[in-house]
């Protein structure tokens, strides 16, 4: 971890305190970002190597609205054959890095009914089925406590913003839980309606496990996640990746609004 953060910081040069994880069809934001520096994953020791064919696989660094960045264009997944701390390896090499604030994004199958494809829904709470923790094996103290509080995973202050910003631009960001699973299937009806029975709001493969390695090293998160389908049992329709990138396509600019705001007002003063 340290050898990649030391390339990393070598490479890119500048910190940052505020880190950002683009998840699927929502790499577009790269493009907001002043670049001045990015460095392949490839060219990262130790790092693991994105392969998921809209994930884009590069670190960067630059500016936002004036504020230092680094974002991830593309992330790691369980169902690609990593293990959680492989999928979560680049959390650890934020910190190290200086990175205090995480913001996160993702797509998602929406099963709440009152939520609608393209919708942005920011999550207040979530729930692990992916059947593994990436804080499983011998703990490194230096890092965090063995046994880390989730009591309130991602931040209340950071969530404040998202929703004022949400008003002021006139836009519906929902509120809801965000169920992990292993992937790559989508749910059958059945575990669509188990799902929701246990209070999900929402399924999709990734982001706890980030959250839970952020949190163990006292980074803040905050975490958006496009509604890209549908997941309503009784009226399940076939969906393709063409359609799921095409809904985080649509919610893109209100995501990048988002975004903009919460890392102007999460700057350091």
């Amino acid at each position: 971890m340290q050898a990649a953060a030391d390339e990393v910081k070598a490479r890119l040069a500048p910190a940052s305190r505020i880190g950002i994880i683009l998840g699927t069809g929502l790499g577009g934001l790269a493009e907001e970002i002043e670049v001045e520096a990015a460095i392949s994953y490839d060219d990262i020791p130790h790092f693991p190597v994105s392969t998921v064919e809209s994930h884009h696989g590069k670190l960067i660094y630059g500016r936002l609205d004036g504020v230092p960045v680094l974002a991830m264009q593309g992330r790691f997944h369980l169902y690609e054959g990593y293990n959680g701390r492989q999928v979560t390896f680049p959390v650890r090499v934020f910190r190290t890095l200086g990175v205090d604030t995480l913001l996160i994004s993702n797509a998602a199958g929406g099963m709440n009914p009152n939520y609608r494809r393209a919708d942005l829904m920011m999550i207040t709470d979530h729930i692990n089925l992916q059947g593994v923790s990436p804080l499983s094996g011998a703990n490194h103290e230096p890092w965090g406590p063995r046994f880390p509080d989730m009591s309130e995973p991602y931040d209340l202050e950071l969530r404040r913003i998202a929703e004022e910003t949400a008003l002021e631009g006139g836009f519906r960001l929902q509120q809801g839980v965000y169920c992990a699973v292993v992937g790559p299937n989508l749910e059958t009806r059945a575990e669509y309606r188990l799902l929701r029975l246990i209070g999900a709001d929402a399924v999709g493969m990734s982001t706890v496990p980030e959250v839970i390695v952020a949190r163990h090293m006292g980074m803040r998160c905050l975490a958006i996640s496009v509604i890209t389908d549908e997941c309503f049992p009784d009226a399940l329709e076939e969906v393709s990746i063409p359609d799921i990138l095409a809904a985080a396509a649509e919610a893109e600019p209100r995501l990048t609004q988002l975004l903009r705001k919460v890392v102007s007002a999460a700057a350091p003063a």
